[in-house]
């Protein structure tokens, strides 16, 4: 189990790692694509495609990591205000939810995944680009942001805090 572990928290850190990598290509293809209008040269094509491409990866491979170090927004006025017991309650309740979610648009995009391989689909811009490949960032993100959130359902560890304006 331990080896399994250390496995997934691999495989997070790594997609949290491409994240990144894909943070730094965004600035560096935006900033090549201004300079190069601004010399009065018309930008690669390819270049703005794959800068919107890193922008839905990097959002898809980074979300599951953020839900693992609690780095989404949420709002802790209400759950602040609440006794140890029903803020744990509720706590759940919203890590449960937001399972369930993650499990329905997990499963969604594997479905469109799976129907994107079986039509063949392409997209078409700069270049032929199958569509499967963009939409397999969604079942495997989802899927792991529901794995993420199920850690604060049946864990140790909430997913709100109830110290809301302590460390603003």
């Amino acid at each position: 189990m331990r080896m399994f572990g250390k496995i997934y928290l691999g495989v997070l850190y790594a997609m949290a790692g491409i994240a990144g990598a894909m943070l730094i290509w965004l600035m560096i293809s935006v900033v090549t694509s201004v300079m190069m209008r601004n010399l009065g040269m018309q930008p690669f094509a390819w270049l703005f495609t794959s800068s919107e491409y890193a922008i839905l990866y990097m959002t898809m491979l980074g979300a599951p990591w953020l839900v693992r170090e609690k780095g989404h927004v949420h709002i802790e006025l209400v759950t602040a205000a609440l006794p140890g017991s029903a803020r744990r309650a509720v706590s759940r309740f919203v890590a449960a939810c937001c399972v369930a979610v993650c499990a329905l648009l997990a499963w969604k995009g594997g479905e469109l995944m799976l129907n994107n391989i079986a039509r063949n689909d392409l997209d078409v811009r700069a270049y032929y680009f199958p569509k499967w490949i963009l939409t397999a960032a969604f079942p495997i993100s989802f899927g792991l942001m529901a794995a993420e959130f199920s850690r604060f359902v049946f864990g140790a560890d909430l997913m709100h805090s109830g110290e809301a304006g302590i460390h603003e």
